[in-house]
């Protein structure tokens, strides 16, 4: 192939170097497994420039998933797991995924059911924001869980708009002159 993109056509080696060089530009294989083997004239640190360039691009448009941990442990308090609670969906918020651990120490360990409860109240109390990646699996001493945000399809975020003014209501009619009007109704302390 010819620095244009066009057809030569099959050229000895010898030729199309001679070729590559009339052109002040370099011989590049492209295709050696092929019958005969392709090449091609091209200035090939300008290509090489090229395909840095397009790479530095994709890695741009890449999002990095960062894994947050947190660390909980079976003799929680209900305020400590609430805190705890809070970072875990903070992390979600932002988009990280978050690997929970339960640390277990001495005979905790012969009752890890606890840690596995505490992890199901939590996939329970961030049903709608999380789902599982990774369930719970002990590990040594710890057990671990890994949860990532829950993707929102296009219609839930229909759903989550404000919904639309109602229309004003009928107007009540009167209440039954026995029955006082409901302004008036006596409350019992």
């Amino acid at each position: 192939m010819g620095s244009d993109g066009a057809q030569i056509g099959i050229v000895s080696t010898q030729e199309a170097l001679r070729m590559a060089e009339e052109q002040d530009l370099d011989l590049v294989e492209v295709a050696p497994q092929a019958k005969p083997p392709v090449c091609r004239i091209m200035d090939y640190g300008k290509y090489k420039y090229e395909q840095a360039l397009k790479q530095k691009e994709a890695r741009k448009k890449q999002t990095r998933v960062d894994v947050k941990e947190i660390k909980f442990r079976p003799k929680i308090d209900i305020h400590d797991y609430e805190t705890k609670k809070g970072h875990v969906v903070r992390f979600l918020n932002a988009g990280a995924r978050v690997k929970v651990t339960i640390m277990f120490r001495g005979r905790e360990m012969a009752h890890t059911e606890l840690g596995r409860r505490i992890l199901d109240r939590l996939v329970a109390d961030l049903d709608e924001t999380a789902i599982v990646d990774q369930m719970p699996k002990l590990d040594g001493r710890n057990m671990i869980m890994v949860i990532s945000p829950a993707k929102r399809p296009p219609a839930a975020k229909a759903e989550a708009a404000p919904p639309a003014p109602e229309p004003p209501a009928a107007p009540k009619e009167p209440a039954p002159e026995n029955e006082p009007a409901p302004e008036e109704k006596e409350v019992a302390s």
